[in-house]
């Protein structure tokens, strides 16, 4: 249980007398309602469920491995010994901050232009951005250095390289510019982006060779200790792990286990834990698991205090974790790209109540490839708005006591300790990655997510479920993925990508087919019968159709099944789909298919429904198939797709 310490003047006279009345009528109010036992809530669901089976209809079962209950109460926190601490005290599951919950925004700019990069990084900082990350690719002299920085006070302001060709390189340019601004000394906050693991997983291959990669790596944080503390000489990319379609137990674990390799690596050199630990910073993914990555973040500081540990560092400040996140790639999608917005602002909460240190929002346009002064801008005022008029950096751990966060943070926590245990019985993370263990695992997630998809058991707005018929993406430049070229390579690659990208790609090839002079596929919505079924089936075949940027021909339905065939000739659709209720179909359907059929022998008939009863009547009247709730989406569409000759 958490005990709550009242702090109050000793004098309780002080309080005022209304103060002192209300406490007592709200004790006498409450004495009125006896407490109530789980067992007596138990008894009631049941008798609400009235005989439905309680686990398959409240528990719910997570991708990441364990249950979740409907509900928690005050005794679900009975064992959970982390409860005890308070915020910035161990194990850091409540943060690592004592007075309020702030946090710094960051501005990432993706640009490889030194004068576009600047001139972005500078109004970034203008408008509200503490930080900004920087692509230095293309950076290689100090005189470029400069222009890339030029105007930005890094007294101030925190500078993260995203990418480069040479972070020694990077390094030392960064650090000649920093002598030349005399700032020698002084503490500057920011990063580089090196992380060998997640380029091995990327590129299937070190970059040089493990040993040369390790010696670079002993150099970055040797080099930041003495001469950049504060700085981040190593990033542990999680958020990859999230972008390719693992769990977040797996993001977690993975993450984890990347942490400690860098730990076990650079201490057999002889560099201190506390060196090495200062020197580190964890990049996580938030998804739109709103309270289950408010919980992985909170896990994630309690395993990491408990790993740094056992390495005997001298410090207590090296057991805490420096979390940065970034809104998840994974579920952004091309069609209907403001919901983006929505998705990413529910992400950037989770982040923010979850205690992270630093956090980047990605603009709603990104699966384009490319970013606007638009988007970056609400982007950057949707984190101003949670500080600023949301208020969330006022409180230390909004999240702090909740029944059902501290379980999910245990839960989550766990699975990720069990996940990193096999892993390091495996021989650590770079001999998974080398076996094929780490690819296989994320893989096993990603394909079960993709299905999840395609059945529409998730949902992604605007893409698989309630498309915009109005949109249209042929003629924008699109980024379908984020993952490297398919180049042999000595180990398996980890590819990066979006969920929604197969369900585009259909809708994209209709778009370019009809830009390239094909009439676009029609669907004709046959509706007749009951009222409520047909109106409900003709919209369940709305979207669903829609989904592949067909035309849906819909009606207000039709008094006889002739009616409808009439008018389903007289629109030339490739496709007619009856709609009408499961009774109706055993005559409805084989008078349409007989209808259309005796005109036009190459429309597809469809039926909207599965009245498995007389499925095989149907098929044999005519029916070439069927649309229900468990029809694969995305493979039925790919199918028409090749059967139009479109994909």
């Amino acid at each position: 249980m958490i005990n709550f310490v009242v702090l109050s003047r000793s004098n309780s006279n002080l309080l005022p007398s209304c103060i002192m009345e209300k406490k007592d009528k709200n004790e006498k109010l409450f004495s009125e309602f006896p407490p109530v036992s789980t067992s007596k809530w138990e008894e009631k669901i049941k008798a609400d469920l009235k005989g439905d089976d309680y686990e398959k209809k409240l528990i719910w079962k997570t991708d990441e491995g364990f249950s979740v209950k409907p509900y928690y109460r005050a005794e679900d926190l009975d064992g959970l010994k982390y409860l005890s601490g308070l915020p910035a005290e161990r194990p850091f599951v409540r943060g690592v901050k004592t007075d309020k919950n702030d946090w710094i925004i960051r501005q990432d700019i993706f640009t490889t232009d030194i004068a576009a990069a600047n001139r972005i990084a500078l109004e970034a900082i203008g408008h509200g951005a503490n930080e900004v990350g920087l692509n230095v690719r293309e950076v290689t002299s100090h005189k470029q250095m400069q222009q890339l920085l030029a105007g930005i006070d890094l007294k101030k302001t925190g500078i993260n390289f995203i990418s480069s060709r040479s972070y020694p390189l990077t390094l030392e340019l960064f650090l000649y510019e920093i002598a030349d601004r005399r700032l020698e000394g002084i503490t500057l906050a920011g990063s580089l982006n090196f992380d060998l693991i997640s380029f091995l997983l990327l590129h299937g291959d070190f970059y040089q060779s493990e040993q040369g990669n390790l010696d670079e790596a002993e150099y970055l944080v040797r080099t930041i200790g003495k001469r950049l503390p504060g700085f981040h000489a190593i990033t542990v990319n999680g958020h990859l792990y999230q972008n390719a379609g693992a769990t977040l137990v797996q993001e977690l674990a993975f993450s984890l286990a990347s942490g400690n390799e860098y730990l076990a690596d650079l201490t057999s050199k002889g560099l201190p834990a506390d060196s090495i630990a200062a020197c580190l910073r964890f990049s996580f993914a938030t998804g739109s698991n709103y309270f289950m990555e408010i919980a992985k973040l909170r896990a994630a500081r309690w395993l990491w205090a408990v790993i740094v540990e056992q390495y005997k560092p001298e410090d207590p400040k090296s057991l805490k974790m420096f979390i940065h996140a970034t809104t998840s790639l994974w579920n952004k999608t091309l069609y209907d790209p403001y919901v983006n917005l929505l998705r990413t602002t529910t992400e950037g909460m989770s982040a923010v109540i979850g205690n992270t240190d630093s956090l980047s929002v990605l603009p709603f346009d990104i699966p384009f490839g490319e970013d606007h002064d638009f988007s970056r801008h609400i982007a950057r005022n949707q984190q101003l708005i949670l500080k600023e008029e949301a208020y969330l950096d006022k409180v230390v751990d909004p999240a702090g006591g909740s029944y059902y966060i501290e379980n999910l943070t245990h839960s989550i926590a766990m699975n990720a300790w069990n996940l990193f245990r096999e892993i390091e019985g495996k021989g650590g993370l770079t001999q998974c990655i080398k076996s094929g263990f780490i690819q296989d695992e994320v893989e096993k997630s990603s394909r079960k997510k993709e299905m999840d998809i395609a059945q529409r058991k998730i949902m992604v707005l605007g893409t698989n479920q309630y498309p915009n018929p109005l949109e249209n993406m042929s003629g924008s430049h699109i980024k379908l993925s984020g993952s490297q070229q398919d180049t042999p390579s000595p180990y398996r690659k980890m590819h990066i990508y979006r969920g929604a990208q197969a369900f585009e790609s259909v809708r994209l090839a209709t778009e370019k087919a009809v830009a390239g002079g094909r009439k676009q596929p029609a669907v004709f919505l046959l509706s007749t019968g009951n009222p409520g079924m047909r109106k409900a089936r003709a919209a369940f075949t709305a979207n669903f159709f829609g989904c592949a940027g067909y035309e849906i021909i819909d009606n207000a339905g039709f008094d006889t099944v002739q009616e409808g065939v009439n008018a389903a000739l007289a629109s030339k659709a490739e496709i007619v789909v009856v709609c009408s209720s499961d009774e109706d179909y055993a005559t409805v359907v084989p008078e349409a298919c007989k209808g259309i059929r005796s005109v036009n022998k190459e429309v597809m008939m469809i039926v909207a429904g599965y009245p498995k009863e007389i499925v095989e009547m149907l098929k044999s009247s005519g029916a070439d198939d069927f649309i229900h709730l468990r029809t694969n989406v995305l493979e039925f569409l790919v199918n028409i797709q090749k059967k139009f000759g479109i994909l």
